[in-house]
């Protein structure tokens, strides 16, 4: 069975899905799903589809919701795997004091995302950026949206939802910076300005693009996208930009050779604008 989590939640296999329609058996799924191959702790599950204080029908209802599942992954074992002798109980297994969602490894996208972000950090502190590139793009591409898009998040799902997006623009964040080393501003430009302008508070972004666009011959845009930003961050905070911004500016107006591709070791940006 595929997993879908980073994106509207799929649950399927030969085009069987058991997803169910309704919202809380659906955080019920994607939370089972998130936490695959552990045990998710009844009174968290409780947690996360009726808060802090749940009714007191929330053991037999939840029961009811587990229920469900199992139905519709017995369906799906009947039509996908018939022989197989695996039940559906097998897979949605009861264990003490909780469910556990027993799934083969990499049939959840979230943690094969997990994984291959984690090859690519390792590969970056081995200094292969190509190697990094490659993996840490195969990470952004099992993302289709926004983190369980269609499914109602409760305490415990958005705390889940929230680390996956901050994990997705870590290594959005590190792809960028290793391209960046290998001297492909020019082809990041294009993708830089749109995250420019989807994160416009987020500085590192911010720098990745002034030093892409003045890598490209366009010291001047650099500096519009250091004025945006710091309008942006006095007008709605009333911040100024970090100390690392702020000399990455005047090297920008400096022409520092340091901001140049050439002008540290293998094109690397100096530590003191890195980002």
């Amino acid at each position: 069975m595929e997993i879908r989590v980073l994106g509207p939640l799929t649950a399927q296999e030969n085009g069987v899905s058991i997803v169910p329609s309704a919202g809380k058996p659906r955080q019920v799924l994607a939370l089972l799903a998130i936490r695959a191959n552990e045990v998710m702790p009844v009174l968290s599950l409780m947690e996360e589809l009726w808060g802090a204080e749940p009714p007191r029908s929330a053991p037999t209802t939840l029961q009811t919701y587990i229920l469900q599942l199992r139905r519709r992954i017995a369906d799906l074992l009947e039509k996908c795997n018939p022989g197989s002798g695996q039940q559906a109980k097998d897979v949605l297994v009861t264990r003490h004091g909780g469910y556990l969602l027993d799934v083969q490894p990499g049939s959840v996208d979230a943690h094969e995302f997990d994984r291959l972000a984690a090859a690519g950090s390792q590969a970056l502190e081995a200094g292969d950026d190509e190697a990094a590139v490659r993996l840490l793009r195969q990470a952004q591409d099992l993302w289709r949206g926004p983190a369980l898009v269609d499914v109602p998040v409760g305490a415990r799902l958005e705390l889940e939802v929230t680390r996956l997006e901050e994990d997705r623009l870590g290594v959005l964040e590190r792809r960028i910076g290793a391209e960046m080393r290998l001297g492909r501003h020019h082809e990041l430009l294009s993708e830089l300005a749109v995250l420019a302008a989807q994160h416009p508070l987020h500085e590192d972004l911010q720098a990745q693009y002034m030093i892409a666009l003045y890598r490209s011959g366009r010291p001047w845009r650099a500096l519009d996208v250091y004025t945006r930003l710091r309008d942006t961050l006095v007008g709605e905070l009333g911040l100024e930009p970090s100390p690392r911004l702020q000399r990455l500016q005047r090297a920008v107006l400096a022409c520092d050779p340091a901001l140049d591709e050439r002008g540290g070791r293998g094109g690397r940006i100096p530590e003191r604008f890195a980002v």
